[in-house]
């Protein structure tokens, strides 16, 4: 299928202006995506006409908002294909999500001498809540090398697996390079040990078709403000049975059918993990994202996105200095890159100068950086609404940055 490029970046108002006097190309996706006018739109008929408290009014306004919130709760079912609309925990994002495990499941589960595994391609997302965890219950944390194409090396995981093995937690798609984790393989020998497993589905949520119950994950962790939906949002699926084996994670209304000062007895899950008035707009808004991409069609964005990938790739390899990190051989649309000799930094500042928005630094993945032997990349990401001509500014760009250092 062909998108009209243009009829898609009409629906986003962002898109349409300059910067520094050029027009704005936002390459920056992998750090959050645009908003189509139809979540904008939900969050503000929420607020004019539904703004109310959920579940425990007897109200229109109540009837109306509980409602729309559970409504986006069935759409993410259906989105990531999960058994009920119950395994699908509302936070405020993959990070949250991620501790919430930790901090529940792990405080449980995982003991003395127990070990988890992660890979060297981690969010600190997805290690520090297991360094703490680790450190609380003496537990050992095991690392997944990886090859310096920015692809793990599963021989070693296959190593790293033991009876003492309890848990392993894996990015399905590099923030920082776009590599895309065998998932399935790393679940299937996880499981034989007996392990549980997280995804992290931060950057494959939002290009990927993910189907937890054919992965057969035990977690899924992602966020909303990665798929066209507002920020402060995420979602953590889980397997009921082991959802119900969790204690909660915070205490308060919603998460309690009963308190006496003797004893509080704990909600069905989900709302066992969903203490406090949460974040009901940005729930509601975030089923209008998921409608958008389901109209366009999980198929269809990964083809488009792929061919941005592969025509950046070419048109970048023309440019004398251009460095790129992360070749693996199945990646989502991220392009990491350095210019022979430049700063990450000065790089962005020069491309932003021309309207070129892109993300540098380390990426939140400073063990990865260390493994390859860089302080940082340049990093370009490419959503829905990019085109190639965009993709041609870019290279114009980096090639006038690598003409000027080697003058």
């Amino acid at each position: 299928m062909s998108f009209d490029i243009e009829k898609i970046r009409s629906l986003f108002p962002v898109l349409h202006q300059e910067v520094h006097g050029k027009p704005l190309v936002y390459f920056d996706n992998a750090a959050t995506t645009q908003k189509p006018q139809a979540v904008l739109d939900a969050l503000t008929t929420y607020y004019n006409h539904d703004n109310s408290n959920i579940h425990r009014g007897a109200h229109a306004l109540a009837d109306r908002a509980t409602r729309y919130f559970e409504e986006t709760r069935e759409t993410v079912k259906n989105f990531i294909n999960a058994k009920e609309a119950a395994e699908i925990i509302f936070t405020k994002g993959t990070t949250e999500s991620i501790n919430l495990v930790a901090a529940t499941f792990g405080r449980k589960f995982i003991g003395k001498g127990d070990e988890i595994i992660i890979s060297t391609l981690e969010h600190h997302s997805n290690i520090v809540p297991w360094q703490m965890l680790c450190e609380e219950k003496e537990a050992v944390l095991r690392i997944i090398p990886i090859t310096e194409s920015g692809e793990i090396i599963y021989a070693e995981f296959e190593k790293l697996l033991s009876p003492k093995t309890k848990f392993v937690s894996i990015v399905h798609a590099s923030n920082a390079l776009g590599t895309i984790n065998p998932v399935q393989k790393i679940i299937n020998a996880a499981h034989a040990v007996g392990a549980k497993v997280l995804l992290d589905g931060a950057q494959s949520t939002s290009h990927l078709e993910v189907d937890v119950q054919k992965l057969d994950c035990d977690f899924l962790a992602f966020s909303a403000h990665k798929l066209y939906g507002p920020t402060g949002l995420g979602v953590l699926y889980g397997k009921r049975e082991v959802l119900e084996a969790m204690p909660p994670f915070q205490g308060g209304g919603e998460m309690i059918k009963e308190v006496t000062f003797e004893k509080t007895t704990y909600n069905e899950i989900p709302f066992k993990f969903e203490a406090g008035t949460p974040n009901i707009a940005d729930v509601i808004a975030f089923k209008s994202a998921l409608d958008f991409i389901n109209l366009l069609g999980k198929k269809d964005i990964k083809t488009h996105e792929d061919e941005l990938l592969a025509y950046a790739n070419e048109r970048m390899s023309e440019i004398k200095g251009f460095i790129p990190v992360g070749t693996a051989a199945e990646k989502v649309s991220v392009l990491s890159f350095n210019i022979n000799g430049m700063h990450p930094y000065d790089v962005g500042m020069m491309l932003d100068a021309n309207g070129i928005a892109v993300r540098t630094g380390h990426h939140c993945t400073q063990p990865l950086m260390k493994r390859l032997g860089l302080e940082g990349t340049v990093r370009a990401s490419f959503a829905v609404y990019n085109s190639k001509s965009e993709i041609d500014k870019l290279a114009e760009g980096i090639s006038r940055i690598a003409r000027i250092k080697n003058k």
